[in-house]
């Protein structure tokens, strides 16, 4: 899944390359001695994630006397590139973070590359710690595909998207904060007529395809997005729930909810427009939460999508443990710290969503409200996951047809055949 990571993440100080040059080999590669973990992950030091793990390696050393976290930080794009040469050379870390769905986790786990955690989970327990949306991304069957199978990664943190608002200017233009669909739209209604374009939005990237998908996701069930995701029927893009998200966005633009300039914005400026007051809602993932409570200089305020059960959301990148790891019991050591009551309440605290917090541990206001919407969300099987995972290369497919819909230089019914045939060519045949 490259939507959820396609953000503000400059996590890695690394030069660009790097993963290849120790895939060549001439390195001091992974101990065997049982006396280094090998750590690899791209969360920034000051996420969520990145100041819960750090103190997870705390934990763990204090855990193993003698044993040392070789921790080394890499760039998502480096990994995501060059995971397949370097997990099949002798010098694989023992566990890294990795992207989850069928063209990423599924793929390796297919080519033989990950180690099957099966028995770690059931002796472990994790499997009780993870709702049934989180678990989804966590197996995968032998054609790679998530949803059943083996367990080959591990989250310790999940993700969903929420309507993220700027309080202080629903207050001073005068309008009332949405609590229905129907005061939403009504809301951006109040703000063109002000001259306030209220969506946040990036035609270039993912944004523009979330609210599509958001859209079509309120019109749709469980059943709709096992048949999208999961290959578990036949996926129509003329359907009603499509043929209505592609519509209505269209038709947003057309009211001015959606500025048709966005058509070549990127994910960082529509973000940067939020902060800046510029637009009163933003509609994304929970990733952004951290970064709007450091920068923010507003009352602001989440909410989930109203008059859908279903959202978008999954459960985080996967502790993986690479079939060549060296000290694989460390690893599974390290993963069992990540999801104890001390570090998913850590991470709670920090602005990240823990799959396994004690709630009353959380003591930041607006992290409760983000972690009891994600409850809200899981306990309904409400995770619908994201519009760019079941075919390989759709992600570009789908910012080029939201694109269209923006500039208008498409129909919603053109941009769904578009859709259609994509989708049916890279899909698995059957």
């Amino acid at each position: 899944m490259l939507t959820a990571r396609r953000r503000v993440v400059a996590t890695a100080a690394v030069l660009t390359g790097s993963l290849l040059l120790v895939s060549c080999g001439g390195s001091d590669g992974g101990s065997s001695d049982g006396r280094t973990l090998r750590l690899w992950h791209y969360e920034g030091p000051d996420s969520a994630m990145g100041a819960a793990w750090n103190e997870a390696i705390k934990e763990f050393e204090a855990k193993h006397p003698g044993v040392k976290v070789k921790f080394e930080e890499k760039g998502f794009e480096q990994i995501q590139k060059t995971a397949p040469m370097v997990l099949n050379s002798s010098d694989a870390p023992d566990i890294m973070e990795y992207n989850k769905g069928n063209a990423t986790a599924g793929l390796l786990s297919r080519q033989g590359l990950l180690t099957d955690l099966t028995p770690e989970v059931t002796k472990r327990g994790w499997d009780k710690e993870l709702s049934a949306g989180v678990k989804t991304t966590s197996q995968y069957d032998t054609n790679g595909v998530m949803g059943s199978g083996k367990w080959y990664g591990i989250p310790n943190y999940a993700e969903y998207t929420m309507v993220f608002y700027n309080k202080a200017l629903f207050k001073k233009y005068g309008v009332a904060e949405p609590k229905t669909f129907d005061d939403l739209t009504g809301a951006m209604d109040e703000f063109v007529a002000k001259g306030v374009t209220p969506l946040a939005n990036a035609g270039a990237e993912y944004l523009a395809q979330q609210y599509l998908y958001q859209l079509a996701l309120s019109k749709a069930d469980r059943s709709w997005v096992d048949s999208y995701e999961l290959y578990r029927g036949r996926t129509d893009f003329h359907d009603a729930a499509w043929t209505y998200g592609a519509t209505t966005f269209a038709d947003w633009v057309k009211k001015g909810y959606i500025s048709k300039t966005s058509s070549g914005t990127k994910a960082e400026d529509a973000g940067v427009a939020f902060i800046q007051g510029k637009n009163p809602i933003l509609f994304s993932g929970s990733w952004w939460y951290g970064r709007f409570t450091a920068e923010n200089k507003f009352d602001w305020g989440t909410v989930l999508w109203p008059g859908s059960d279903l959202t978008l959301g999954s459960g985080g990148n996967l502790w993986v443990v690479p079939r060549g790891a060296r000290n694989k019991e460390l690893a599974y050591d390290f993963i069992d710290i990540t999801m104890s009551k001390k570090i998913q309440n850590l991470l709670g605290n920090k602005g990240g969503v823990p799959v396994a917090a004690d709630p009353s541990a959380i003591t930041d206001p607006r992290a409760k409200t983000l972690i009891a919407d994600f409850n809200t969300v899981s306990g309904r099987d409400g995770l619908a996951f994201y519009p760019d995972w079941p075919v390989p290369g759709f992600y570009d497919v789908l910012v080029s047809e939201t694109q269209k819909l923006i500039t208008g230089s498409a129909t919603p019914d053109a941009c769904l055949d578009a859709l259609q045939k994509a989708y049916d060519t890279g899909a698995p045949k059957k």
